[in-house]
């Protein structure tokens, strides 16, 4: 099917912005020509894209479906004009980070300030999503690379993963409130006899702690779940139950924090750079990666 890129230009702007007016700005043109060119490919395709209302407007199924290709060929191009304007050298271009908050603040700021330092013309861009939503950015050629607790179960062999260090978790409990707990050993039947508070369920620590309580036959049922390590920390500070977090994230609070003793020994994860083995690597993003 013989269908102009330009078309396609312009239903990524829309689809993205779910508006023509937004659409028209950022490609400079009329609002009436980014009309007739989603006609026009609408017309090619014989497929109705967007909802149109006096309010807003939506994709349609068939335009969901066509924005999750067109969105990778975009950024895959975006990608090759940058690594063009880069040529050989590292004075300029991007470097797009995709990685969890926990995993930014406690692992990757020391590196992120070492790499601006010796290449400061480089613009870094961190986008902060769960390890496992970092794996759909990756995919859509929405970042250069991640760094993700592993497993993670969206990785396949469609991507180079290495590993770069391993880690523990841990069951972190507050002495004032739980202070009888802190020379016992638990099972995991006797800790679900406590309030648990952990990461919510789209996250790799979520669906590693889930599967430990089920390989002993018991279902887990959490008491809170929230998106921060940090305030799983504040919330276990203040007595509201024992929090699941990794051990990297609270050396800051052992004065308050102590953690849980266990009959049996969670395995270790590990912390991986992951890139897509599709996508060009660039200048910058092997650069960083070699600091590791």
């Amino acid at each position: 099917m013989d269908i102009n890129y330009e078309l396609y230009k312009v239903f990524y702007h829309v689809a993205i912005s779910l508006s023509f007016s937004e659409a028209s700005k950022k490609l400079y043109i009329s609002q009436s020509a980014v009309s007739q060119s989603i006609k026009v490919l609408e017309k090619k395709l014989n497929r109705t894209l967007f909802i149109r209302s006096t309010k807003k407007v939506q994709l349609t199924p068939e335009g969901e479906i066509l924005l999750r290709h067109v969105e990778p060929a975009m950024n895959l191009i975006r990608r090759g004009e940058a690594q063009i304007m880069e040529t050989d050298t590292l004075n300029g271009g991007q470097l797009h980070i995709g990685a969890s908050d926990t995993i930014c603040r406690y692992f990757l700021v020391p590196y992120l300030n070492r790499f601006h330092k010796e290449y400061p013309h480089i613009h870094i861009k961190v986008t902060n999503q769960t390890s496992i939503r970092c794996v759909d950015l990756l995919e859509n050629g929405s970042v250069d690379l991640i760094f993700t607790n592993y497993p993670n179960s969206r990785l396949d062999h469609s991507f180079h993963i290495r590993y770069i260090r391993e880690f523990h978790d841990c069951f972190i409990a507050s002495r004032k409130y739980y202070g009888e707990l802190e020379h016992q050993t638990l099972s995991f039947q006797e800790l679900l006899e406590y309030p648990i508070l952990m990461l919510g369920r789209n996250s790799t620590t979520s669906e590693f702690v889930h599967s430990m309580f089920q390989q002993h036959q018991l279902d887990l049922v959490p008491e809170i779940e929230l998106s921060s390590n940090d305030l799983l920390l504040d919330l276990a500070s203040i007595g509201l139950g024992i929090a699941f977090v990794p051990d990297f994230c609270v050396t800051q609070k052992l004065h308050e924090l102590f953690p849980i003793g266990l009959k049996s020994e969670l395995p270790p994860r590990k912390l991986a750079v992951v890139h897509s083995e599709q996508m060009p690597v660039s200048r910058a993003a092997r650069q960083f990666m070699s600091y590791f």
